[in-house]
């Protein structure tokens, strides 16, 4: 497997990642067994690099990929999005990228993930009612520079 530098980041990503999002939501049928498998084997395979969202599954996803790649989280590079918000049945409820909502959803997804930091953690989709430089601001509210998970958008 070949790997490229994340950006600036010191992170090195697998040219090839997992998107995640199809073993919890939009594909059908899925089983969490044949999605663990396959995210298992992909890590086999040298694949480091996963993509997710608080919004598949409304947070199953996260949960299964921390249940996964339990005993292996050192060794991956986990992504993960916010702002796309979900009702109890999965239902789209719009987009939320307020600056007091970002530190709400990453710590859900942090306890969701299982991890104290999120290697690549962005914003899913803009939203229109908020500027952009609000929501990125926020981030340094929350956490201190050498805290901050990696915020990328």
């Amino acid at each position: 497997m070949r790997y490229t530098a994340l950006g600036s980041s010191d992170l090195k990503v697998s040219a090839i990642g997992l998107g995640c999002s199809g073993m919890s939501q939009n594909f059908s049928p899925q089983t969490d067994a044949e999605s663990t498998a396959t995210i298992r084997r992909a890590v086999e395979l040298g694949i480091n690099f996963f993509d997710t969202s608080d919004a598949y599954g409304n947070g199953h996803n996260e949960n299964l990929l921390a249940a996964a790649l339990k005993g292996r989280k050192d060794s991956v590079v986990i992504a993960t999005k916010f702002g796309n918000m979900r009702g109890p049945q999965g239902e789209s409820l719009g987009i939320n990228a307020k600056p007091g909502y970002v530190s709400v959803a990453c710590e859900a997804s942090l306890k969701r993930l299982g991890l104290e930091s999120i290697d690549l953690y962005y914003l899913h989709r803009v939203d229109p009612q908020v500027p952009i430089e609000d929501t990125v601001a926020a981030t340094g509210t929350r956490y201190p520079a050498k805290q901050m998970p990696n915020i990328g958008f």
